[in-house]
């Protein structure tokens, strides 16, 4: 019996299935919070650990209860609405964005079957909802009714095209490859894939090269450094986040670090196996898959934070060469050889 038979075997059919659903939906979404709140303590500790300082250290034992205090502090803020901005507009924006970076969970497997929908076009589910968060960006510049702002959604708008047009070819490889656009059949098609021993697109040479594609786009998608040009600080204060106070600015970090997460779960799940272990070997699988899959967020997010510390800010035309003259072709270049080689070799073509 399945968690939803369960529930609707005393609670009805219909009612049944929307109390199992909720439940599920619970379970994403209140340990996806309780992770943004670590990740964020993470982060800092990962910046401090490269720049020789100790970083959060006195709330809780070793720092551990520091994003709870912030989370804390600027829900006790007064939330501060310029005169001049469009007041319905300025507060849906932060909305979108926390609301989209949930919503994209929904289709994402942790392990065998522990996925809340697993439908076969979950892959286009996740491209179409994601790409929707630029929108919360976008509004929340021109609702501000404030240069800096505005000047950070035109350039958010600009930034997530050019990169979702890269992402969007490089997912064409794999779709190609796994022949399915389901995420846990993605997941399977990986399984002993390279010489019957590696778990792992990323592992295959003609695969490789978009994998790290992926991940710099990644980079891009979610606005992190050195692609933060949405909120360069040194050009544009704030960004969008400019004009922000409370528990709306609170959303939109929220909605970006869900979605650097889920952007280190993307890559484990399209080229590194998701919930599988690296090397196809029996003793390995005693791990549950779900420790295999958490595992692999944590080393991606590892390298998020790496790169932030380490690399600096791109310039505007660099980020924008790199997406359209770089990415695009050769992401394009490697449609064509990826089916060119699975026509020769899987089709007999």
């Amino acid at each position: 019996m399945t968690f939803t038979q369960w529930f609707q075997s005393w609670g009805g059919e219909a009612f049944g299935w929307f109390l199992a659903t909720t439940v599920l939906i619970l379970m994403i979404a209140l340990p996806l919070m309780l992770a943004v709140a670590m990740i964020i303590y993470a982060d800092r500790k990962i910046w401090a650990a490269m720049a020789l300082r100790r970083g959060p250290n006195v709330v809780g034992p070793l720092g551990l209860l520091q994003s709870f205090a912030d989370g804390l502090k600027v829900m006790l803020q007064e939330t501060i609405i310029p005169s001049a901005a469009n007041r319905g507009l300025f507060l849906l924006a932060p909305i979108i964005t926390f609301t989209v970076a949930l919503i994209v969970w929904a289709v994402i497997p942790f392990g065998p079957g522990m996925v809340l929908a697993d439908i076969n076009v979950g892959l286009l589910y996740l491209l179409a909802a994601s790409s929707l968060g630029v929108y919360g960006v976008i509004i929340s510049g021109w609702a501000s009714n404030s240069k800096y702002p505005f000047y950070s959604a035109l350039r958010a708008a600009a930034q997530m095209v050019s990169y979702e047009v890269s992402i969007g070819f490089v997912l064409i490889s794999v779709v190609l490859w796994a022949d399915s656009f389901n995420l846990s059949k993605i997941v399977l098609e990986q399984q002993g894939h390279v010489l019957g021993l590696f778990n792992g697109f990323g592992f295959n040479p003609l695969l490789f090269p978009m994998a790290v594609v992926f991940l710099i786009s990644a980079l891009a998608e979610t606005a992190r450094a050195p692609f933060d040009l949405t909120e360069a600080e040194s050009e544009l204060v704030a960004g969008y986040q400019t004009e922000y106070s409370s528990m709306s600015f609170a959303l939109f970090w929220l909605g970006e670090y869900a979605n650097v997460i889920l952007m280190c779960g993307l890559n484990a799940i399209l080229f590194w196996g998701g919930w599988l272990p690296p090397v196809d070997w029996a003793p390995l699988y005693a791990v549950p898959g779900i420790i295999w899959f958490f595992s692999k967020i944590l080393i991606f997010f590892f390298i998020f934070s790496w790169i932030k510390a380490t690399v600096p800010r791109f310039r505007y035309d660099q980020l924008m060469r790199l997406g359209w003259k770089v990415f695009l072709p050769l992401s394009l270049v490697w449609v064509f050889l990826v089916s060119g080689y699975l026509m020769l070799t899987r089709y007999g073509a």
